[in-house]
């Protein structure tokens, strides 16, 4: 009980401070917001994977970058995201030079993990639809772990400079070890473009080829020969889709103000703290989104969650009824 006492009292200290760089109402938003975002993730996206391995409905290859995508977002939730909320409650980084590179490395991972992980749905969505009769050879088993494989080493890679720029430091602003978009102008912009810009397209034009194809076969533009899309393909890449706009949304003004500063350093005192605050915490909450659309959006998924939800539940009744 002394222990639990001790704990809150420094929680309310930590947080009731009036001499740290946000007023109090402030840090308090922050940290329930990111209480928030680490719950929601790591329930969101362990339901998906669990959901994808126990459906046969959804054991499909397209669902193997949806497991690889929360394992993306779970990455964050179990160690960045935790020691973030330290610091916002310390008002200051208290881990150390270690935790700080890692969390920092890792929390780059799961980031360019997320955008590749997207990439691989959409260019899978588009030759499951655009290419139908390629797809099962494309995308036959051994390709898809090939695939997936592909996307995290190309992640590991594209993470690698930062040891040798020695971009990850600690910000006050965002309680975060995190890119310094200061340290190399030229390196921010290639991040930027290559991490975030070069996806982004590669996802917009597979799902443009694929809203033309939907609304001609709408419109019967297409002939009766032609493939036709099914309501419930139509919803899994309608769903898809949503990921990919939540995810660009949440990400976008974060990239746009690295790419302002690397361009124009001179504007970066012009940017609002709270701008640059607000941008790294949309960010961060993308990470819990994922596993929710695909509850609203995805019938499969959505009795998946609630199969799950019950099993667990009538398993916790009975524990305690012994």
């Amino acid at each position: 009980m002394e222990e639990e006492g001790s704990l809150l009292k420094s929680l309310s200290a930590g947080l009731g401070r009036e001499d740290g760089l946000y007023p109090t109402w402030v840090v308090i938003t922050l940290a329930v917001i990111l209480v928030v975002t680490i719950t929601v993730d790591i329930l969101g996206n362990l339901l998906v994977i669990v959901s994808v391995f126990k459906n046969k409905n959804l054991r499909k290859a397209g669902n193997a970058f949806v497991v690889s995508l929360a394992i993306a977002d779970l990455l964050v939730a179990f160690y960045p995201y935790p020691l973030v909320l330290m610091a916002i409650v310390h008002d200051g980084w208290v881990m150390g030079y270690l935790h700080c590179q890692v969390s920092g490395f890792l929390m780059g991972i799961s980031v360019i993990g997320s955008i590749f992980n997207i990439t691989g749905i959409a260019v899978n969505r588009y030759c499951y639809i655009c290419h139908s009769l390629k797809y099962d050879k494309l995308f036959s088993g051994t390709n898809t772990v090939c695939y997936v494989g592909l996307v995290w080493a190309l992640t590991l890679l594209a993470i690698v400079p930062n040891l040798f720029v020695g971009s990850l430091q600690y910000d006050p602003r965002v309680y975060s070890c995190t890119f310094a978009q200061s340290v190399s102008a030229l390196y921010t912009i290639s991040v930027v473009v290559i991490h975030f810009f070069l996806p982004i397209a590669i996802v917009s034009y597979c799902y443009l080829r694929i809203w033309l194809l939907v609304i001609q076969v709408r419109r019967r533009v297409k002939p009766d020969t032609q493939p036709k899309i099914k309501p419930h393909d139509f919803w899994n890449f309608l769903s898809m889709f949503m990921v990919f706009v939540l995810f660009a949304v949440c990400w976008a003004p974060l990239n746009f103000i690295g790419l302002t500063v690397a361009v124009k350093p001179a504007l970066g005192s012009l940017i609002p703290e709270w701008l640059f605050t607000a941008s790294y915490f949309m960010a961060y909450f993308n990470s819990c989104l994922n596993a929710v659309v695909y509850g609203a959006m995805n019938h499969n998924f959505r009795k998946e969650y609630k199969r799950i939800i019950l099993t667990v539940l009538q398993l916790a009744y009975r524990t305690d009824g012994d």
